[in-house]
């Protein structure tokens, strides 16, 4: 992240602050690590600490279908129920003690405010646009758009349309651009696939004054609790620092190519704490007279591989949707389909775009997940005599 300022702030950190009317402003810390992390400060017109009521929590933890995994699996996002309600839509598929990972097919804007006081959360696009509001300012989004929300940011998603799908990872761990794409002043270098310009941060919105009831949700430790304050969330003057939310768009992405086959390091986004995320993009396929662009087969022993299918075909897969995801544990060889690795000769170039996270520790397997689970997949690398053979055993 680099540093960051919108709005009126004072000269001085800590100091006395007050608007035009000789009313003081209200400064809050906005940080991580217990002042060690990133931070920002926010100067608020009212106290933002004014709790009307606290409601009972309610549980929302995963219910798992599957706790240890080996099996190559295929989930089908188009299968999956659209709710009205923006947090009842967030479905998890796959989670782990670092990160959740799911779908969210929200139907209308929410009417309420939402903080995750616990997870850095990860909002990729898939269609639909609107506007993110926060109290740091508004992001507009549209396809393609990964919006990194801080983990105690206060917002509200305004959609445009009842079609919104979301890609959503919620992290423990801070998510960052990876550190091998930064010098050690934290500046983006020459040879990442993507700069300073192409992150965008919030625009500022005048704050809003006002006072009365105002519901914002609270996510902690798998529970959401209702939280009633005084003021409204949104009442802001200015603010500065490192610690806010952003969006940078996977078509900015500029992909790493190369004579033979890249391996997918070098399409990674972002990282946390035991996972990456990385964008599969439209680009050029390799150039050695005699490359094989599909990817080879590979174990990943320390890894699990989820991949997310956003647009495009993808060439390595056979009969993929999209909004598809695959699973692929740690420890199992896999790698193209029959006859992908052949068609893949010769081809010059891809249009597919695609998200994958990678995490360190297996994934667990939710309910909702298997409700939309393709049980084919796993034997989809059979040949087609094998297959034949298959289907005649079952008859």
């Amino acid at each position: 992240m680099r540093y960051h300022q919108s709005g009126n702030i004072p000269p001085k950190r800590h100091t006395i602050f007050k608007s035009p009317e000789d009313k003081f402003y209200y400064e809050q810390l906005f940080g991580t690590e217990g002042f060690h992390g990133i931070s920002s400060l926010l100067y608020h017109v009212h106290r933002p600490t004014q709790i009307k009521s606290i409601g009972e929590p309610k549980d929302v933890s995963p219910k798992i279908a599957v706790s240890k995994n080996v099996t190559p699996r295929m989930f089908k996002g188009m299968n999956i129920t659209p709710e009205d309600d923006f947090m009842d839509s967030r479905k998890f598929l796959m989670v782990n003690n670092d990160l959740k990972m799911g779908l969210s097919k929200p139907i209308k804007s929410m009417n309420y405010f939402y903080k995750n006081a616990e997870c850095d959360e990860l909002l990729y696009v898939h269609n639909g646009s609107g506007i993110l509001k926060t109290f740091v300012g508004d992001l507009e989004f549209s396809v393609g758009d990964y919006m990194i929300i801080p983990r105690g940011t206060i917002y509200q998603v305004e959609l445009n349309s009842d079609d919104t799908v979301f890609f959503v990872v919620e992290s423990h761990s801070p998510i960052y651009t990876p550190k091998r794409y930064r010098n050690e002043f934290g500046q983006l270098l020459e040879h990442s696939p993507f700069c300073e310009r192409d992150i965008i941060a919030p625009t500022f919105k005048e704050p809003k004054d006002e006072k009365g009831e105002f519901l914002i949700k609270v996510k902690k430790e798998n529970q959401i609790t209702d939280f009633i304050y005084a003021t409204h969330p949104f009442d802001v003057v200015g603010w500065d620092g490192y610690f806010y939310p952003y969006k940078f768009n996977i078509k900015n992405f500029e992909p790493i190519t190369g004579r033979i086959h890249q391996p997918p390091p070098v399409h990674q986004t972002f990282e946390a704490h035991n996972f990456v995320v990385c964008s599969f993009c439209a680009r050029m396929y390799d150039y050695h007279p005699m490359a094989v662009p599909a990817p080879y087969n590979h174990s990943n022993i320390d890894s699990d591989e989820v991949l997310f299918y956003t647009e495009g075909d993808f060439m390595s897969r056979n009969h993929i949707d999209l909004m598809d995801f695959t699973l692929h544990p740690g420890g199992i060889v896999h790698g193209p389909h029959p006859g992908a690795m052949e068609r893949s000769i010769g081809k010059k170039f891809t249009e597919e775009y695609a998200v994958m996270v990678d995490p360190f520790r297996p994934l667990q397997i939710t309910e909702e997940a298997m409700k939309v689970e393709d049980p084919s997949y796993k034997t989809s690398w059979l040949e087609n005599e094998d297959h034949d053979l298959k289907d005649r055993l079952q008859e």
